[in-house]
């Protein structure tokens, strides 16, 4: 089993790619501007996919194409947690602090 095999939660995954970018020399270039200039170029990756393709044809993409996705999709979240990491934001405390505001913001109809 590789320690890849082994990742299975957030923490586990910025440990891993810790360890993958110190290795490769490359934590002097993921400065919060870095990582945020190529999560966003990841997410235009991942939009291209989807770009001209009707809301049917989106929810169901071919074998090759959910692959591809799933790359883009895979890319964006590495450097999202990376991002976090290098600003010490806990991405589970942020998402359930922004769920609890757009509560507030969008209640659920009554």
């Amino acid at each position: 089993m590789t320690a890849t095999t082994q990742i299975a939660d957030l923490t586990a995954l910025r440990d891993a790619l810790r360890d993958f970018a110190a290795a490769r020399d490359w934590r002097q270039y993921h400065t919060p501007k870095n990582l945020a200039m190529a999560m966003i170029v990841e997410a235009a990756e991942l939009v291209e996919h989807f770009q001209w393709a009707t809301p049917e044809e989106s929810l169901h993409p071919s074998a090759e194409k959910l692959a591809e996705i799933r790359d883009e999709v895979a890319d964006t979240l590495i450097y999202l947690v990376e991002l976090a990491d290098a600003l010490d934001i806990d991405l589970i405390a942020a998402a359930r602090d922004k769920i609890a505001k757009n509560a507030l913001k969008y209640p659920a109809p009554r």
